[in-house]
């Protein structure tokens, strides 16, 4: 297949400024992965644009995988600015896009078109849209032009999930724009290659991993807990919060650091590598996923991958994903979520054990079947424009 641009800007950034990757992030390095041996970066700042040479590219796309200092990552970039600022050569060619990043601009169609590429899209969530207030504020209308540049933009668009495609679909109806090429495909799990270590603790635990924000509804597990410790004393189990803090997160941060019940039953931990996250699921009782809505849930796909039980919030993209095999309960339903986690704490327990023989049916997504079926949309594209 011919060459390929992609647009590293949201990762160069983030890794520059030393945040770890989110599932986002994950998924834009498969994408370097898989097809950055014919690619070229892509960066933007202050309104503009850049095509990396070869060479330059493939320093830029190896440091990602290993970032040391930014100030490598700028040597890189810079280089490569001064060897072949103008993306000459690279018209027709696809551009991918892999974490929303910069569709919110206004100078983002005028770059667009003045590189002649055909963009391609993946769109991980409408979440801004449908459901504004567990975001930040203004992110709605941030969203919609993201989400307006894509459907007016896009050679094609790819999608984490059906329930994904089914609001993008929804939103190009209500706002009267047609839909795309799109394809829907589900997600790999991003830390498999990662070996379990000892078990961390002695007491039975879960695991609720994501970053902190109210839609990931972490208040609720921690009021939970607050009450089995006020019950169960010692003999409670305990939770591990994995995850960077987030925005609007005020009132669970308080619980963390200034509820005294909670002490020595919840441990918050901001920053784990691969190796001490495959761990820490590997051992733990469940995961426990109880958000008010999700694009896809990478989270479930990891834990489930591990052959580690899940409880989780009953949405259609769960579902989607792993069929009946998790234990799902309604994200406000705080006594059943301690009911279950108390059945899931048991050294004997007929749920657990019930799930864990579920698990055997679980059919781990891969990336070559998402990278089949991508290159199978990037084949029908080009087909079509032969054709046309």
């Amino acid at each position: 297949m011919n060459e390929v641009l992609i647009d590293v800007t949201r990762l160069v950034d983030r890794f520059m400024r030393g945040r770890l990757p989110t599932g986002v992030d994950r998924v834009g390095l498969a994408y370097v992965h898989h097809y950055g041996h014919r690619a070229q970066a892509v960066v933007r700042w202050a309104g503009h644009s850049w095509v990396l040479p070869r060479a330059q590219s493939d320093k830029l796309f190896e440091w990602l995988f290993a970032p040391t200092t930014g100030r490598t990552a700028v040597r890189h970039i810079a280089s490569g600015m001064l060897a072949g600022w103008n993306a000459q050569g690279v018209a027709g060619r696809f551009l991918f896009n892999t974490g929303h990043s910069g569709l919110e601009r206004v100078v983002y169609p005028a770059m667009l078109r003045r590189m002649q590429v055909k963009p391609l899209f993946l769109v991980h969530d409408l979440i801004p849209i449908t459901h504004p207030e567990y975001c930040r504020a203004g992110e709605d209308a941030r969203h919609i032009s993201r989400m307006n540049n894509v459907l007016a933009l896009a050679s094609g668009v790819i999608t984490n999930s059906q329930a994904t495609l089914g609001q993008l679909a929804l939103f190009a109806r209500h706002s009267g724009q047609a839909m795309p090429p799109s394809v829907a495909v589900l997600l790999a799990p991003g830390m498999l290659a990662a070996t379990a270590g000892a078990r961390p603790m002695e007491a039975p635990y879960f695991v609720i991993l994501s970053t902190i924000e109210p839609r990931k509804n972490h208040w609720l597990l921690l009021q939970v807990w607050r009450r089995l410790v006020e019950r169960l004393g010692a003999q409670a189990p305990r939770l591990v919060v994995i995850g960077q803090r987030g925005w609007e997160c005020e009132n669970v941060v308080d619980l963390l650091e200034r509820c005294a019940p909670l002490r020595g039953f919840v441990s918050e931990h901001s920053s784990c590598s691969d190796a001490e996250l495959v761990t820490y699921l590997h051992h733990a009782q469940a995961l426990l996923f109880p958000s008010f809505v999700e694009g896809y849930g990478m989270p479930l796909v990891e834990a489930l991958a591990l052959g580690v039980p899940v409880i989780a919030s009953d949405l259609p993209v769960f579902r989607e994903i792993a069929a009946g095999i998790p234990e799902y309960v309604d994200p406000l339903d705080g006594k059943r979520w301690g009911e279950l986690v108390m059945e899931y704490a048991q050294p004997q327990s007929q749920s657990r054990a019930a799930q864990l023989v579920r698990l055997a049916d679980f059919k781990v997504p891969g990336w070559p079947d998402h990278f089949a079926k991508v290159d199978a949309l990037l084949t029908q594209l080009s087909e079509s424009e032969q054709h046309g």
